[in-house]
């Protein structure tokens, strides 16, 4: 028998998802999950959703209480953690939308990755944070040539978020009005009113998987501590009235020796250089950059001189496949609108949304650890935390919080 899911949140950014589990061969039927109930009967009534529809509710519990053997999570940032706590606790794998949680007090966000991991420990479920960057095609091409031990020693690694506000292809602020909209949207100010009122202050580095996963996935080394500078908003932008920082960059060390800068940007106008989630890396042999992969060929010291050899890449040829039918399947759902099924188009976020939903469902399927499991998620928030409480106190070296195993 194949997996039935739940489809909690089929928002805007829930309903780029919907299809996408629902066509996936590994999957048998959906239960689609809304609190507006207007949302979950366009979903049932979509062509690429429709044949595999078990089910409409309209709250986490009574999916909690389906037969369902897993639940996606694409809900408001500040509910991730605990409803991905209750889905665990109810004996099924969780799937969550990207932060772990959001909310304006670090330690509290610290205190909801340890309760995941310890609700993961004790229910034998497991976690799976759909971080895009984990699966985009520079990750993948690095991952390969780390694996091969093609970059020798690593040694220096970047990576940086630069989104300004008014981003003309994703307004941050249109971001922010649209999550105050809509029965769990419109008690969003509520919510996170008493955090401010006790001091509490947002920052960019509160969201920095986009950034900080790339670079230690394909290393697979943890952070060790970190020093970082913050820039305050001088304008009086009202955007940025609960943050005491718009711009933070951070300058960590890793347990591999490595040095990495991360910089999450929300008020800057970007220039060339990285783009979207992208990283550099680095290492004694052989180095990325830009869709650029040099390598010097020194396996050891030599009095010759060594060409630093150039491979220019394209997103194709740094993507790895995913299987025939698991692409067969998502082209066919996704074309049944058009009525024509075309060639398959890995899409969202660099392409790789595809690839987050093939590992959950795999994951269930194979009653195994998701790829980014509980401990990746904390480990990237837990960098967040550092470099905002080494911003507050100037730069001051502060050290990361380990929240244990890793890589299995």
């Amino acid at each position: 028998m194949g997996i039935k899911l739940g489809l909690v949140g089929l928002g805007a950014f829930g309903s780029a998802f919907a299809p996408l589990f629902a066509s996936h061969p590994l999957v048998d039927s959906v239960i689609l999950c809304d609190a507006e109930a207007d949302k979950v009967k366009k979903h049932a009534e979509d062509p690429a959703i429709a044949p595999k529809v078990a089910g409409q509710m309209l709250s986490l519990d009574e999916v909690c209480k389906s037969d369902c053997d897993a639940v996606v999570i694409i809900t408001q940032p500040w509910l991730h953690a605990p409803q991905c706590i209750q889905v665990l606790e109810a004996g099924k794998y969780v799937y969550s939308a990207v932060p772990v949680i959001s909310l304006p007090d670090d330690n509290e966000m610290l205190d909801w990755c340890e309760k995941i991991i310890e609700t993961v420990e004790r229910t034998g479920m497991e976690y799976m944070l759909g971080e895009t960057t984990i699966y985009r095609p520079q990750t993948m091409f690095c991952r390969r040539m780390a694996q091969q031990g093609l970059f020798g020693d690593f040694v220096y690694a970047e990576a940086e978020y630069a989104h300004d506000l008014d981003n003309f292809y994703c307004s941050l602020r249109k971001v922010s009005a649209h999550r105050s909209t809509g029965k769990i949207g419109q008690m969003r100010e509520q919510i996170l009113a008493p955090y401010y009122q006790r001091g509490c202050k947002s920052h960019p580095m509160a969201y920095p998987t986009h950034s900080v996963s790339g670079v230690v996935e394909v290393m697979r080394s943890k952070p060790v501590s970190v020093s970082a500078i913050g820039f305050a908003n001088r304008n009086n932008d009202p955007f940025f009235e609960n943050h005491d920082f718009s711009n933070i960059s951070a300058f960590f060390k890793l347990d591999n020796g490595c040095a990495l800068r991360v910089a999450e940007m929300r008020e800057i106008s970007p220039n060339i250089g990285l783009d979207d989630e992208d990283f550099r890396i680095f290492g004694t042999r052989g180095s990325y950059s830009l869709n650029e992969w040099r390598n010097n060929g020194r396996v050891e010291p030599t009095p010759e001189p060594k060409k630093n050899e150039l491979t220019k890449l394209t997103a194709e040829e740094m993507r790895d496949p995913l299987p025939p039918e698991v692409s067969a399947a998502f082209s066919e759902a996704l074309s049944r609108k058009d009525g024509e099924v075309k060639d398959f188009l890995a899409s969202g976020h660099g392409g790789s949304h595809p690839y987050l939903v093939h590992e959950f469902v795999s994951a269930v399927a194979e009653r195994r650890r998701p790829q980014v499991s509980a401990w990746d998620a904390a480990m990237y928030m837990a960098m967040g935390v550092a470099a905002h409480q080494s911003a507050q106190k100037d730069g001051e070296i502060v050290k990361v919080v380990d929240f244990g195993k890793k890589w299995e």
